[in-house]
């Protein structure tokens, strides 16, 4: 049956169209609201669906995350990166032909341009590594130009392909050019979480060896960041696509999105605010300060805009950190002594409880990104460089419909009215 509503302003009334997704709320399409010369009123677009995809579900007071339909936790149990990449590119999970072709299509692209080096030595050496990622992504364009028609289905495809492949790459330069080391070319002889690894830590005179349990754990990573729905950055990668903007450039404005630190910047917050704490004997202190409602200090890594239910992302990383922490022997540290006995507290307290204030994923990446070794300088890279999947696959998306629309949001107008222009000679 076929829903609708209305909506009368002063004597006139307009009646809009209800459409009804797989899963989740109704959607009111206010387009004909221009007909009353009225515009719906939404700050942060709280009530408001931009677009329509098939890509992500978030259903946050149950706390389910779906990719295709797949959930979350059986991805990172059952999955790799690639295959979730492939997923969301693609809408299917591969077979295994299509699962080895891919995986040659991204080897065969994950070095850059040799020319694209020496754009580094364009920043400052204590440059921050997102600043240069910004930078550096956008330039791709500059280099591979001869896949830029958005229009053509394969110079769409073959940019999804370079961005997901060279993103390692890129984000392990920024890491080595800000520590003063030798970039790492890639080697495609390892998986694409290793080959990360192996970029960051190895050095021309000595490759690193890393534990098996620690190559599935930046796996997990990248797998829970893949894609998370029309968030900020996404959002950013949307409108700036709707331009007819190149992929290259589009992703970069989703960098510089993702940097903000209410949006990638939580789980380098949530590390500070471990630090800031300190030792388990001032943790009754921090919990004290979080209870008070006059007090502006706040628990980073606890609760989520989204899910008022425990992050399901959480649950996939607290077994990963935990993991981690065992294998490298970094759990006795006072910093992560503080991080399991604050997670006991909130698990456990009351407080934490009946507001479902839960550990979220940035409580347990952060942890399990520092024991890794990453510095927290790098973690919002890393997440781009995870993130970058899904970004390509709202992007491909949006501009495979044909006739799609250039986002071009409305105001409501609160400055002045016509004034008349008064020369410098008669302003008092």
């Amino acid at each position: 049956m076929n829903k609708s509503a209305s909506l009368s302003l002063d004597e006139q009334k307009v009646e809009l169209p209800v459409k009804e997704g797989t899963l989740g709320f109704d959607v009111v399409e206010v387009t004909s609201l221009s007909k009353l010369d009225v515009f719906t009123f939404d700050p942060g677009f709280m009530s408001t669906a931009a677009c329509e995809s098939k890509i992500t579900y978030i259903d946050g007071e149950k706390g389910v995350l779906l990719h295709r339909g797949y959930l979350i936790k059986e991805l990172c149990e059952h999955s790799n990166f690639l295959e979730v990449a492939f997923l969301l590119l693609y809408g299917e999970l591969p077979t295994k032909a299509q699962a080895k072709q891919f995986n040659t299509d991204i080897n065969l692209h994950t070095m850059v341009h040799e020319q694209l080096r020496y754009f580094f030595n364009g920043f400052r050496a204590d440059a921050h590594p997102m600043a240069i990622m910004v930078g550096v992504v956008g330039a791709l364009s500059a280099f591979y130009y001869d896949s830029l028609d958005i229009t053509n289905p394969e110079h769409r495809r073959i940019s999804a392909i370079r961005l997901i492949a060279k993103m390692p790459t890129i984000a392990a330069m920024c890491y080595k050019y800000s520590i003063g080391q030798p970039f790492m070319y890639p080697n495609n002889d390892l998986s694409y979480a290793e080959n990360f690894l192996h970029m960051m830590f190895s050095t021309p005179c000595e490759a690193m060896k890393i534990n098996p349990i620690l190559i599935r754990a930046m796996d997990q990573i990248f797998i829970i960041h893949a894609d998370h729905e029309q968030n900020a950055s996404t959002s950013t990668v949307r409108m700036a696509g709707s331009t007819g903007a190149n992929p290259f450039v589009c992703i970069s404005a989703g960098i510089a999105a993702l940097w903000g630190p209410a949006h990638g910047g939580a789980n380098e917050a949530a590390l500070n605010m471990l630090k800031q704490i300190g030792t388990v004997d001032r943790i009754p202190e921090f919990i004290a300060r979080a209870k008070d409602p006059n007090d502006s200090f706040r628990l980073m890594g606890f609760g989520h805009r989204v899910y008022k239910n425990y992050d399901p992302r959480a649950k996939v990383m607290q077994q990963t950190c935990h993991e981690v922490l065992a294998v490298t022997g970094k759990g006795d540290s006072p910093l992560f002594k503080v991080a399991v006995e604050l997670e006991r507290i909130a698990l456990n307290d009351e407080y934490f409880i009946q507001r479902k204030l839960y550990p979220n994923v940035d409580f347990y990446s952060g942890i399990t990104l520092s024991a890794l070794g990453i510095p927290s300088s790098m973690f919002t890279v890393v997440f781009a460089l995870a993130r970058t999947s899904g970004w390509i696959s709202q992007w491909s998306e949006m501009v495979s419909v044909p006739n799609y629309k250039i986002a071009r949001p409305r105001q409501l107008y609160t400055g002045a009215t016509e004034r008349d222009f008064v020369p410098m000679a008669e302003r008092e």
